[in-house]
C-alpha cells in the first residue's frame, strides 16, 4: 500500500478523535409570547431556535431583522492577504462593505443576516467557453438572490453588495424584484490605476500587440503584472461593471454619491455604513423599492447612462430590471431619444479625449454632479424617490452646497493635479472638447431588426470632418472567435488587414450566449493599425470596447438573420453620423448600390456552415431558448414568465 494512498485516507492527527457527542446549547430562553406560539408559523420561531444556536444572544432577537446579500468571492485572511482567489478584484473586498454595514445594524438594534452568490469574471473568460456563460449567469443569479430574499420571510428589507459585470445588473434586478421591500445598494467601487503602467482594459492587448511586434515580452510581462493598483473593485474604465454602479446610482437605489468610490478606503466603508442606516430608515417610514423603481426612475438613469458614454450592455440589463421592477421596458425607440438630447459630459477610460480613470470621476463628483449639469438642462425628473428616502431634488439641493462636493473636488486638484470640471465638464465645455452623444443604432439590409455602436468612441481621426464615419470594404467572415482574433493576430497570409470589415457571426445568444468578445475589439483598438479595421457581429461587446465596432446585430445569424449570407469579399458600406445618431450597415454591389445587394440577400441562401458553437453548455442552450422567447436581445435577455408559459401552453396544451 503506497504512503500517497495512507496520508490520504488516514491522517497523523490524534486529535481528530476526540469527539463529543452532545452539547449543552445556548444559554437563556427565546423572547417568545403566547401569542407568537399560537399563531406564528413554526418557521418563525425555529429559525430563532438557529440563531441562538449561531451564536446570538436571545434577548438580542426581538430586533427588526435585515438581510444583506452580495456577490463576495475568494477567503482572505484578516491582513487581507489571499487565501483562496476570488474570481476578480470586483467582489474580493466586498466582505468589508457587509462587515461594515452589520456592524452598522446592530448598532442599531436589528438583526442582520447575510448571504452571498459570487460572480464571474468578463475579462478571465474572455476567448474561452466560460463566456457563454457570462450572461446567462446573470438571470440564473438574479434568481438564486431572489429564492435567498424570500427564504428568509422575517427580513424587513435587503441591502445588496455588488459590484461587476454580471453580479451587479443580477443585485439590481433582484432588488427591482422585491417591489413591497425597502431595498439598497451598495455599490461595491473600483479598483486604482497603477502608478505607472496600463488600465485593466487596454492591458488585456499585450497577446495581440506581442504578436505583431509591438511589445516585448518583457514589456508584456511587466504591463500585465501590475496593472491593478489596489486589490479590490471594479475595472478602471467606465465599462459594464462601472455603468452598472452609475446606473444603480442614478434609479435612486444607491445613497448620493457611492458609485466609484474606491474600493478598501475609508470613503467607501463609510457608504456601506450609512447605507445600512439609510435601509432601516426606508423601513420606517414605509417606502418600498416599487415607490423608487418607477418610469421616470428608469428615464433618468438611461439619461444619466447618456451623459457619462457608458456601455452598450446596459441596453441589455436596464430593460431587465425594469421588467422585474413591473415598468415598461425601455425600447430602442426610447434610448434613440434620450441620446439625441443628452449630451455626454464625462471624460473617462475608454472613451476620452484624455480617459480619465474612474476614481477620478468619483473625485470630480460622480452621478450627482453629472445630475447637476443635466438638471440645468431639465433634462431630469426631480420628483422621484431616492434611497435616502428624500426626492431627487432635495439630494440635488444638498449636494451642490455639500461639504463632501468640495473636498473630494479639492483632493482631485491636489493629488493628480487634475481640474475636476475637465472630468465632468458642463454642456458648453463638452460641445468644446469634441464629446458626442454616447450610441448610434444603426440598421440596414444586415441588421434588419438593428444593431448598436458605442459611436462616442469610434477614433476621430477615422471620421469625416461632418463627423460621418464612412467606410466600404471587403468582408472577412469567421463563425468562431478564435478564427477572428487567430487572423487579427497573424502575420501571414491570413491576417485582418487594413480596409478589411471583420464579420463575426454564430456568436449571438442562439451560438454562444452573445458572447463578449472584447478580446478582439481591444486588439483593433490598441493595434497601431487596428483603427482601419471595423466589425460587425451578432454578439455583444465589453463596456471598454471602442472603435468602429457594430454589435447586437438582430436577427443573430443563427435566427435567419441576413448576417448569416455575407461571404468573403463581399462588398459592405458602414456609415455613422456621430453627430445625428443615425447610421446603417449594408451590404452592397459592386457599384455600391444598397438596393441591388439587398436584392443580392434576398436571391442569397443562408451560410451551409452556421452552427451552434459545438461547445455551448446545454445551461446556455436553454437560456437562450427561454429568453428568445421574453423578448430577446432588446428586451432585455430576461425569462418573461408570462410569454414563456403562454409559448408552452401552445406548444403542450392542457387536458
Amino acid at each position: 500500500m503506497s504512503s500517497d494512498f495512507v496520508s490520504l485516507v488516514e491522517s497523523a492527527d490524534p486529535s481528530i478523535y476526540q469527539l463529543h457527542t452532545h452539547g449543552d446549547g445556548p444559554t437563556g430562553s427565546l423572547p417568545l409570547t403566547p401569542e407568537m406560539l399560537r399563531e406564528a408559523p413554526s418557521g418563525d420561531i425555529f429559525g430563532m431556535t438557529q440563531d441562538v444556536g449561531m451564536g446570538w444572544t436571545p434577548s438580542e432577537l426581538n430586533g427588526q431583522e435585515f438581510l444583506i446579500l452580495s456577490t463576495q468571492g475568494g477567503i482572505r485572511a484578516p491582513d487581507g492577504s489571499p487565501i483562496a482567489l476570488g474570481y476578480h478584484t470586483g467582489h474580493w473586498e466586498v466582505g468589508l462593505l457587509m462587515k461594515a454595514a452589520a456592524e452598522e445594524l446592530r448598532s442599531l438594534r436589528t438583526v442582520p443576516f447575510a448571504g452571498y452568490v459570487t460572480d464571474p469574471c468578463d475579462g478571465r473568460t474572455q476567448g474561452t467557453v466560460g463566456m457563454m456563460d457570462s450572461l446567462p449567469y446573470r438571470n440564473d443569479a438574479a434568481m438564486v438572490l431572489r429564492r435567498l430574499i424570500r427564504s428568509l420571510p422575517t427580513r424587513k428589507g435587503v441591502l445588496g453588495v455588488a459590484t461587476c459585470d454580471k453580479g451587479l445588473p443580477a443585485m439590481m434586478m433582484a432588488l427591482a424584484s422585491m417591489r413591497e421591500l425597502p431595498c439598497v445598494l451598495v455599490p461595491g467601487g473600483v479598483t486604482l490605476p497603477p502608478t505607472e503602467g496600463e488600465d485593466a482594459g487596454k492591458v488585456q492587448t499585450i497577446g495581440a500587440r506581442f504578436a505583431h511586434g509591438e511589445l516585448t515580452l518583457e514589456q508584456a510581462a511587466e504591463l500585465g503584472c501590475r496593472a491593478c493598483g489596489s486589490p479590490g473593485g471594479g475595472c478602471q474604465f467606465l465599462g459594464t461593471a462601472a455603468t452598472s454602479q452609475v446606473v444603480a446610482e442614478a434609479l435612486g437605489l444607491t445613497l448620493p454619491h457611492s458609485a466609484l468610490a474606491p474600493s478598501g478606503q475609508p470613503i467607501w466603508l463609510d457608504m456601506a455604513r450609512r447605507s445600512a442606516r439609510a435601509l432601516v430608515e426606508l423601513h420606517k417610514k414605509n417606502i418600498a423599492t416599487g415607490k423608487i423603481l418607477t418610469d421616470a426612475a428608469f428615464r433618468n438613469a438611461i439619461t444619466v447612462h447618456a451623459a457619462f458614454g457608458g456601455s452598450t450592455n446596459l441596453l441589455l440589463h436596464i430593460p431587465a430590471i425594469a421588467y422585474c421592477a413591473g415598468r415598461r421596458r425601455p425600447a430602442v425607440e426610447d434610448w434613440q431619444a434620450v441620446n439625441a438630447n443628452v449630451p455626454r459630459l464625462v471624460d473617462c477610460l475608454p472613451n476620452g479625449p484624455v480617459g480619465h480613470p474612474t476614481v477620478r470621476v468619483f473625485l470630480a463628483g460622480g452621478v450627482p454632479e453629472v445630475m447637476l449639469h443635466l438638471r440645468q438642462l431639465g433634462l431630469l425628473d426631480e420628483s422621484v424617490l431616492t434611497a435616502t428616502g428624500e426626492p431627487l431634488g432635495r439630494v440635488l439641493d444638498w449636494w451642490q452646497k455639500s461639504e463632501r462636493r468640495k473636498r473630494v473636488r479639492d483632493v482631485l486638484a491636489q493629488h493628480d493635479k487634475v481640474d475636476p470640471d475637465a472630468v465632468i465638464m458642463s454642456p458648453a465645455k463638452a460641445r468644446e472638447r469634441g464629446l458626442t452623444s454616447t450610441v448610434t443604432f444603426p440598421r440596414g439590409n444586415l441588421a434588419p431588426e438593428g444593431a448598436v455602436i458605442k459611436s462616442t468612441a469610434i477614433d476621430p481621426s477615422v471620421v469625416d470632418a461632418d463627423g460621418v464615419y464612412r467606410k466600404l470594404g471587403p468582408a472577412r467572415v469567421f463563425l468562431t472567435e478564435k478564427a477572428a482574433i487567430g487572423a487579427i493576430k497573424s502575420t501571414g497570409a491570413d491576417r485582418v488587414k487594413p480596409g478589411d470589415i471583420v464579420v463575426l457571426i454564430c456568436r449571438g445568444p442562439m451560438g454562444a450566449g452573445m458572447e463578449e468578445i472584447y478580446q478582439i475589439t481591444s486588439a483593433l483598438k490598441h493595434l497601431s493599425f487596428g483603427k482601419h479595421i471595423a466589425l460587425l457581429t451578432d454578439a455583444r461587446f465589453s463596456g471598454v470596447s471602442t472603435g468602429a465596432c457594430i454589435g447586437h446585430i438582430g436577427p443573430e445569424a443563427l435566427a435567419g438573420g441576413s448576417i448569416g449570407k455575407v461571404r468573403d469579399g463581399d462588398r459592405i458600406q458602414i456609415v455613422i453620423d456621430r453627430n445625428k445618431l443615425v447610421g446603417s450597415i449594408d451590404l452592397v454591389d459592386a457599384n455600391g448600390s444598397v438596393e441591388a445587394g439587398a436584392r443580392i440577400l434576398a436571391d442569397r441562401p443562408m451560410r451551409p456552415d452556421l452552427a451552434p458553437d459545438p461547445n455551448l453548455p446545454d445551461d446556455t442552450r436553454l437560456w437562450a431558448a427561454l429568453q428568445r422567447i421574453g423578448g430577446g436581445t432588446w428586451g432585455g435577455c430576461v425569462y418573461d414568465t408570462d410569454a414563456i408559459v403562454g409559448a408552452l401552453s401552445q406548444q403542450s396544451p392542457m387536458r
